[in-house]
């Protein structure tokens, strides 16, 4: 039988040549809505004093609280898990929510989704800007603190890093859930508050769930941002809390449980985008 059905004229098969040319497609559409939405951003000062100021100003209060208590992780850590937490909530959570449902109220979703772009692509060329503006934070926030502030090798840099992107999927699957609450971007400074203040109180982010009593420390592993910031914090020092630190193979079953954690919470910000997610105003 011939394979002439099956490879191209280089040997490839088709279906490798196909997937690849359509990932090139997609590549190229999410990075073009990319750049106009990095236009949009540079235009807009308020949200850029957000995304760039706020971030900082919130690190240097919660880390003045922080050693003020005697948190034990040492500052170089503590500015790196805390750049994490404030980054996620005001620069992808806040930001996100702004900029989808002013796109969604503009009619720019709409009319996106008559071309050739397919929805998760609109959906991540949108929040691509504030994806990278995150990224970009936190890495600042690393080298810093291993420059001035004495941070010491991460126990394991799989976890931190896992952290991070998976952070970064959970709080852009929110976003684009809570729009459905969100009338207009001038509203989402309401909208988003209960995640906020939640987050900032329960996660671990501003003091070991070990500070808490044994009930509310185990309500609030469940927290949206706790298992990033335990994810971070075993990473960044072999330990969640006040338990001793463990090494790198260990590290791996000590995260087990934040992981399937923020496993389930991507799970449901997915499940929450896909039904209440809304691509054109509420008339």
């Amino acid at each position: 039988m011939s394979t002439q059905a099956f490879h191209g004229t280089d040997g490839a098969p088709r279906d490798v040549d196909g997937r690849a040319g359509r990932l090139r497609g997609t590549f190229r559409r999410v990075w073009s809505l990319t750049r106009a939405e990095v236009t949009l951003l540079s235009r807009n000062r308020t949200a850029l004093l957000v995304a760039l100021v706020f971030p900082v100003l919130s690190v240097l209060a919660l880390l003045t609280f922080d050693l003020e208590e005697g948190d034990a992780a040492g500052t170089g850590a503590l500015t790196v898990i805390m750049f994490v937490g404030v980054a996620l909530l005001y620069i992808v959570y806040y930001n996100l929510v702004s900029t989808y449902v002013a796109r969604r109220e503009d009619l720019v979703l709409k009319r996106l989704r008559t071309g050739e772009l397919s929805d998760p692509e609109i959906l991540a060329g949108a929040a691509m800007p504030a994806v990278l503006l995150a990224a970009g934070q936190i890495a600042v926030a690393v080298g810093a603190a291993l420059t001035f502030l004495d941070l010491e090798a991460p126990v394991n840099v799989v976890l931190v890093a896992g952290a991070v992107v998976g952070g970064v999927v959970l709080f852009a699957l929110l976003a684009a859930a809570t729009t459905k609450i969100t009338r207009n971007a001038e509203m989402a400074q309401m909208s988003t508050m209960p995640v906020f203040i939640v987050c900032l109180i329960f996660s671990g982010m501003v003091a070991p769930l070990d500070a808490f009593s044994d009930r509310v420390a185990d309500i609030a592993q469940f927290v949206p941002l706790t298992p990033v910031i335990d994810l971070t914090r075993l990473g960044l020092l072999g330990t969640t809390g006040t338990e001793p630190a463990v090494g790198f193979t260990e590290s791996f079953a000590e995260a087990v449980t934040p992981a399937a954690i923020l496993a389930l919470w991507i799970a449901i910000g997915y499940a929450a985008t896909r039904r209440w997610f809304r691509w054109e105003p509420r008339r």
